[in-house]
């Protein structure tokens, strides 16, 4: 079989009807992702394909910046000031020992579908392959806008900042029409959550300024959340975004809160106990909060984040120094959790992303404890980070399959900075097919290419498009 032919990843004829019949040319909704509304607004070509695809400034993909470092390239040639298409050609090595990595198939994807480059990228081919995609970017379809609209996206929802004036969605918000989708806001308040780090009070003050809300108590956090709650909803948000690394249910009262954010306002030491009541009380206004608009609440949990501390000290967080989170019984506290929410009919839509996937099995079986009162309310995403690949796809597809509905799955998301990552949901879509193909190979489910096609397009798009309201 030739390299990412026009059946890679489908195992029979079922799985290649079902993906090229139904699945390939669906519409795209990226519901979480990390692109700069700023450049899809400015919309600039990119100077060189090092800039689109290794590294624009401080920012770039990590994902290939760890290869890159565990084959041995000068941190100059990553993240650094090195000559630009030396960059390439490093990436170009690494590559070359990168079979069975999934940046292996999803390098070549984004050569095929975007620059229509069709042979293997190596130091020998780099030059013809900087060339031509050079010339490419400088052209007019390769401006953001055009890259995210003619990869069939409708929607890409971004990651911001509760104090955010979201400037930029206003702009992009008036050109949607032109544009050919929507660019929405979705609230990721890790600023807020992150009470122990410097700067927490000055943070408070940023918040307090843009909601018009004087800061000093946990109340009036809440009362500041709430204003931004409707902000983002008048610009079209229906999700939050929250990282929670570790996490231990703990409540507290009025008056142990209002304590705690005045030490974290004066950057005083925070206990253990202090701040695992803070959070928790602070995850249970926002779920109320999401439950109120009726938004969707994203977890991102168990990671283990900046390892690596003198690299963290020069380069900053996102940088290539994270790692799966070992809390065994984080899920165990998230139970506690939402069972206090239940109490109070204020479990809102939910998606659970776990980076160690020995989580999954135990978040699928908790949510079949909470849902009602809509479709799949509770849902286990997508195989996140480091289980973005053809087998951590799968796996979380047979989980949910076998524990819940598969079939109301939201599918999937980038979570990425780049404007060339639309080809992961071509991926996504084959591991789905060749997962309901091979069901249907096996007398597991009906051999019925229509029925099953109807399935694998709702999860990857329509359902998408109903659960989120957009």
């Amino acid at each position: 079989m030739s390299l990412l032919n026009q059946d890679f990843l489908l195992e029979n004829d079922t799985a290649k009807t079902l993906f090229h019949d139904y699945a390939a040319k669906m519409p795209i909704i990226d519901f979480h992702c990390h692109l700069n509304p700023e450049e899809i607004y400015e919309n600039k070509n990119y100077t060189n394909i090092t800039r689109i695809w290794l590294n624009e400034g401080h920012y770039g993909d990590h994902y290939k910046w760890r290869l890159m470092r565990a084959n041995g390239v000068d941190e100059k040639y990553i993240t650094g000031d090195g000559d630009e298409y030396k960059k390439f050609v490093e990436w170009a090595k690494t590559i070359e020992k990168s079979y069975g990595n999934p940046l292996y198939e999803w390098t070549h994807l984004e050569l095929r579908r975007f620059f229509h480059i069709d042979e293997e990228f190596t130091q020998e081919s780099a030059p013809r392959i900087w060339q031509k995609a050079n010339e490419l970017l400088q052209t007019e379809d390769f401006k953001p806008r055009n890259l995210i609209k003619n990869s069939n996206v409708k929607v890409v929802c971004t990651t911001d900042d509760p104090a955010s004036d979201l400037k930029y969605h206003k702009l992009l918000k008036k050109e949607e029409q032109q544009n050919g989708f929507k660019t929405l806001p979705a609230m990721r308040p890790d600023k807020l959550i992150q009470i122990d780090r410097d700067g927490y009070g000055e943070y408070l003050e940023e918040l307090g300024k843009i909601s018009g809300v004087t800061i000093n108590s946990f109340d009036d956090i809440v009362k500041a959340l709430h204003q931004r709650f409707e902000f983002f909803s008048e610009m079209g948000g229906r999700l939050s975004d929250h990282s929670l690394l570790t996490y231990h249910f703990k409540e507290a009262t009025k008056d142990e809160l209002d304590q705690i954010v005045k030490k974290g306002i004066e950057n005083k030491p925070l206990s253990q106990t202090e701040i695992d009541q803070y959070l928790t009380m602070l995850l249970e206004k926002l779920m109320a909060l999401n439950n109120e608009f009726d938004w969707t609440m994203q977890f991102h949990i168990n990671s283990n984040r900046d390892l690596n501390r003198p690299m963290f000290d020069q380069l900053g967080p996102d940088t290539g120094y994270d790692a799966v989170g070992t809390q065994p019984d984080i899920v165990t506290h998230i139970t506690k959790l939402y069972t206090t929410m239940q109490s109070e009919n204020q479990v809102p839509r939910t998606i659970f992303y776990s980076l160690n996937n020995n989580d999954w099995m135990e978040l699928a079986t908790m949510m079949g404890c909470f849902q009602g009162g809509m479709v799949q309310k509770l849902q286990l995403g997508a195989g996140w980070w480091f289980n973005d690949t053809a087998e951590g796809i799968e796996n979380q597809l047979r989980i949910f399959a076998q524990e819940s509905l598969l079939p109301n799955f939201v599918g999937m998301l980038t979570d990425s900075r780049s404007f060339l990552s639309y080809p992961r949901h071509e991926y996504f879509r084959r591991v789905l097919c060749n997962f309901y193909g091979k069901l249907a190979e096996q007398g597991r489910v009906p051999d019925d290419t229509k029925k099953l096609g109807k399935i694998v397009q709702d999860i990857s798009y329509n359902n998408a498009k109903n659960y989120f309201n957009f």
